[in-house]
């Protein structure tokens, strides 16, 4: 599938955006490599391979390094480490108004 300066004003008009000549080439352009890539993906042999939802499904239980003994997948996970300081109170500064370390929204629903 390829597709055409036709085309793109199309879709820009549907999505109610405005594009000039160069960027509307330059998103065509990297539409159709997007496109590209979803027919190299197409063309795979896949017969034989179960579907899955997630890779975590295939998983019997969640350790360092997982691994499903039905299709032999490894799954290395990271602990789940906080890579951040805490800056909540710099973070809450500007807002209006905050209790308990809640940013508090005014009620839109009754």
């Amino acid at each position: 599938m390829s597709l055409t300066s036709t085309d793109i004003q199309r879709l820009a008009q549907l999505s109610r955006l405005r594009f000039d000549a160069p960027t509307s080439e330059r998103l065509q352009q990297q539409l159709n490599d997007f496109f590209a890539v979803v027919e190299q993906m197409r063309s795979v042999d896949t017969r034989g391979v179960v579907p899955m939802a997630h890779p975590i499904d295939a998983m019997p239980n969640l350790g360092e390094h997982v691994a499903s003994a039905a299709h032999g997948m490894h799954l290395r996970l990271r602990e789940d480490l906080a890579s951040e300081p805490n800056q909540r109170d710099i973070n809450q500064r500007s807002a209006p108004a905050v209790e308990r370390g809640l940013f508090l929204v005014p009620k839109v629903i009754e």
